[in-house]
């Protein structure tokens, strides 16, 4: 087959965008391409690229389209077969009246070694079912990080905003909340940026190799310093998750620091440290790696200068929660209980899973490498990681504040005024003042946490009352510093 043309010939130096077939028709039209001859084949829009129309038995080459994992100095082609029919993948094959473009070379090095890995070896079938997976984890994904935003910041305000939850354990909440949110909103910014290219047709390129588009994608340094502010505020995540799980096995087994808890120390290593392995790992990536948004950086070895440390923050609060564990099992054999040593561990072991989400454990699962050789598994594995990498501000919100009975108690107080002070207003105050001067009078009696969790001590551990027992056991050591 012969050429039938290339980027540098004059006849081809135009773009080749369009979001439809009639789009793609029309811009022929309007820029009169002509070829010698009866049979052709016409101009067709692969869904990416519109292809002109081109002479039978010439191999047609455009510049690769500017998505991730493509090289735009690379380029697709298509051949245009016998009866001015577009072949399929292989020559003769005219199955499909679209034909088939290839976009193999299209590929960067690494990209390529993930085609290869998960599609190369598969069916049709399997590559439809890969594919369909992977729109319905981008879609969860996206649902889950719009709930987690939402929850964060309220809870944000919930521990900010009321007095009497300001203390110790909500102070480093909320930097675990601000940088979850941080980073969940610049996730947000790119893939809502990402479906408006593709919904305005943005996700091709000219013959110049430089879009007509103003996606983050196609700005130069704006993309690579909002992956960058992913990376780093998710490492500032983990370390204010490290933080999480200092504390509470400061307050609950074993006291590292005495007295008042140093916040500069906190402070520098919840937004200090992750700074030199970001720093790092983006001059690494501006060096050696010249892909478009470094893509697919998370598939490459320098990806270890940040994920070491996230790695190191679970291991250590992995031992941090055994030594929890070891520690209520401990406190419940010496309760004045009839309950088999068995039951007392698995109360031990239950209370305990909800720190999971809290200290970042479960973010090991996104760690290992996804199955490539089953789909099902892969599926799986897909699910379950972006559910729980999504999610994951939600669970901490729903866990820690949303249940909390101290954030519930303060909400129902507030309400309770509220509700008050809206009928003291009304017209029917003097008929309602006698009831309600005997609900104020309940209302302001004094009951502190303290007191309630003083007294709870003395009360042997029963069923239910394990998490109560942990969460007295910090309210007490607060209550020293």
């Amino acid at each position: 087959m012969a050429y039938n043309g290339s980027i540098t010939d004059p006849s081809m130096v135009r773009t080749w965008r369009a979001g439809s077939d009639e789009d793609c028709f029309r811009s022929q039209a309007e820029q009169n391409f002509q070829i010698e001859g009866d049979v052709h084949c016409n101009a067709t829009w692969d869904t990416i690229l519109c292809w002109p129309a081109a002479r039978v038995g010439t191999v047609t080459f455009l510049p690769c389209p500017q998505l991730p994992g493509l090289d735009v100095t690379k380029h697709g082609f298509r051949r245009c077969g016998a009866e001015g029919r577009w072949e399929g993948k292989f020559p003769g094959d005219f199955s499909n009246p679209k034909g088939y473009t290839n976009y193999t070379n299209c590929y960067t090095p690494e990209a390529y070694d993930i085609w290869k890995k998960f599609y190369a070896n598969k069916s049709s079938a399997q590559r439809q079912m890969i594919k369909d997976i992977v729109v319905g984890t981008r879609t969860m994904e996206i649902v889950g990080l719009w709930v987690s935003l939402v929850s964060s910041l309220i809870s944000l305000f919930i521990f900010s905003y009321f007095r009497s939850l300001r203390c110790h354990r909500t102070r480093i909440h909320r930097n675990l909340f601000v940088s979850i949110s941080v980073q969940t909103i610049v996730r947000l910014i790119l893939y809502v940026d990402q479906f408006v290219a593709q919904a305005g047709g943005r996700s091709t390129i000219g013959t110049t190799g430089m879009s007509e588009g103003a996606t983050i994608f196609e700005t130069p340094v704006l993309c690579e310093f909002l992956y960058a502010m992913i990376e780093y505020t998710k490492t500032v995540q983990f370390m204010w998750m490290l933080i999480e799980g200092l504390y509470l096995h400061n307050m609950i087994a074993v006291s590292v620091f005495s007295g008042r808890p140093n916040y500069i120390v906190f402070y520098l290593m919840g937004w200090g440290v992750p700074l030199p392995f970001t720093i790092g790992w983006v001059t690494t990536m501006a060096l050696s790696h010249t892909a478009r948004c470094w893509f697919p950086y998370y598939f490459l070895p320098y990806y270890w200068i940040i994920e070491a440390p996230r790695v190191a923050v679970i291991a250590i609060n992995l031992m941090f929660l055994l030594n929890i564990i070891r520690v209520l099992v401990i406190k419940l054999r010496r309760s004045q209980t009839n309950e088999p040593q068995v039951t007392k561990v698995r109360k031990a072991v239950k209370a305990a899973l909800v720190l999971l989400p809290l200290l970042g454990i479960t973010n090991f699962v996104v760690m290992t490498d996804p199955p490539a050789d089953n789909v099902t598994k892969f599926g799986i594995w897909s699910y379950t990681t972006y559910f729980l990498v999504s999610f994951q501000g939600f669970l901490i919100s729903l866990l820690y504040c949303f249940l909390n009975g101290e954030v519930q108690l303060t909400l129902r107080k507030r309400w309770e005024r509220y509700r008050h002070s809206r009928v003291v207003q009304s017209a029917s105050f003097r008929r309602l003042s006698r009831s309600f001067s005997v609900f104020t009078s309940i209302t302001e009696v004094p009951n502190t946490t303290v007191n309630q969790n003083r007294r709870s001590s003395a009360v042997p551990i029963s069923n239910g009352n394990v998490v109560p027992l942990l969460r007295g056991m910090i309210v007490r050591r607060e209550s020293r510093m």
